[in-house]
């Protein structure tokens, strides 16, 4: 299930919680092609039920259940260079990649980029919030060239449309906690 948009090849991939259950299991068949076609495999994961794609460059994203997004392949070597998330949440798994092509996160909101790290992002209430489990993401507000933070372990930012400046804090253990238990974590 691929298609061309702005001259990206996206595979749509989770869009189960709009569909009636008797097509479910041709859907994820559907699901199952698309995520090979871009050099990952679909597994269910239980208690939290998530989907979880394990991709041949070591990428790994779990969605959790009701997720909707998109991969994205920008370069057409069958390998996701983004996740575009419209709703809920998503843990990344992102290994340093060669050539130094980082992977991204776009939200309606804000737009995640990394090189090699594992951090959250979740979309809720019209705003994007951005969890750093290990290494070093940097966020920047979707429109705006400008006023990108990067974020270290254990740090976390909250971006809401508007110019405001974004301001990174120390995620308390229970926020945190909360949205990694959405991952079995």
């Amino acid at each position: 299930m691929a298609w061309e948009r702005a001259g990206r090849r996206v595979i749509a991939l989770a869009t189960v919680g709009h569909i009636l259950p008797a097509l479910l299991a041709c859907f994820l068949l559907s699901d199952r092609a698309a995520a090979q076609n871009v050099g990952c495999v679909v597994q269910t994961a239980a208690a939290p039920q998530r989907q979880v794609l394990r991709c041949r460059d070591g990428l790994t994203i779990e969605a959790e259940a009701g997720v909707d997004y998109n991969l994205v392949d920008r370069n057409g070597d069958s390998q996701p260079d983004a996740v575009s998330l419209r709703n809920r949440a998503i843990l990344i798994d992102a290994p340093t990649r060669s050539g130094g092509q980082g992977f991204e996160v776009l939200t309606p909101q804000a737009i995640a980029a990394v090189r090699g790290t594992q951090w959250a992002v979740d979309v809720a209430g019209g705003k994007t919030g951005v969890f750093v489990v290990t290494g070093r993401v940097s966020v920047r507000r979707v429109g705006s060239g400008t006023g990108s933070v990067a974020l270290g372990p254990g740090e976390g930012v909250d971006v809401e449309p508007g110019t405001a400046p974004l301001v990174v804090r120390r995620w308390p253990a229970a926020r945190a906690s909360a949205l990694l238990a959405r991952f079995g974590r």
